[in-house]
């Protein structure tokens, strides 16, 4: 998301809970995508004033890496963000209400037992919880309390449950679950359908559930439909004429 000349010299996102190529870095969204900040240097500035917050802790790193679902706040302001991504696969932020602000959904990526066998869980985001709910799954979704840290609710992953692709080609898309194509020794698919009645399919690894009928956070403008070229070159001559 850099200019042509400018992306030699992408910032790196420094270590945290999510992959390299997974992620945004703060003085990304800051700078180039908020336009809070104009350089590096006023970045830095607004980080020292420990007035930013990543799912309710205060981060100083420019470099911290930010990604899917993470809740971004902004203090002095009173904004919050929510990191998504557009139906073409690229991050985008949604601007969300302040009660919406103290949750997230986090996708469980392994229910495990440890040590004098307490069970926990491994989110996405890469948190550890421990002592969930018996019928929570892999593949399901948490909605976790970011000021306690807690499971609120969780969501089963099953058919007609709204789900968005985070990896592949499909990247960004919204639909609803059809059906789950078992393959054993490889990978399971998932086959969704989005609003527009398009069906489309990915690896089960990359479909996150966002809630049962409904979604339980608010969506980009364009909820997840992947439109065309012509549909997309007629949609941006509209916003240049208004």
């Amino acid at each position: 998301m850099l200019d042509k000349l400018g992306g030699i010299y992408a910032p790196r996102p420094s270590s945290g809970p999510h992959k390299v190529r997974e992620c945004l870095p703060l003085i990304m969204l800051l700078r180039n995508r908020l336009k809070y900040a104009l350089t590096r240097r006023e970045v830095g500035l607004i980080m020292a004033q420990r007035c930013v917050l990543v799912d309710k802790k205060v981060r100083t790193d420019m470099n911290f890496p930010a990604g899917f679902m993470d809740v971004v706040e902004i203090t002095k302001t009173g904004d919050r963000f929510r990191i998504f991504y557009d139906a073409k696969g690229r991050f985008t932020i949604v601007k969300i209400p302040r009660p919406e602000g103290r949750y997230k959904l986090c996708r469980v990526m392994s229910v495990k037992t440890g040590d004098k066998g307490i069970p926990y869980i491994v989110t996405h985001d890469g948190r550890t919880i421990r002592y969930p709910h018996p019928e929570i799954k892999v593949n399901d979704t948490v909605v976790v309390g970011l000021k306690t840290g807690k499971i609120y609710k969780f969501v089963s992953f099953q058919t007609g449950c709204k789900a968005i692709v985070t990896g592949g080609r499909n990247t960004g898309r919204i639909g609803k679950v059809l059906s789950r194509e078992k393959h054993p020794g490889s990978f399971d698919l998932v086959h969704l359908r989005d609003s527009k009645g398009q069906i489309f399919s990915t690896r089960i690894s990359n479909v996150f559930i966002l809630g049962a009928k409904k979604s339980l956070v608010t969506l980009p403008k364009n909820n997840g439909i992947k439109s065309s070229l012509v549909e997309d070159r007629r949609m941006r001559i509209e916003t240049t004429a208004h």
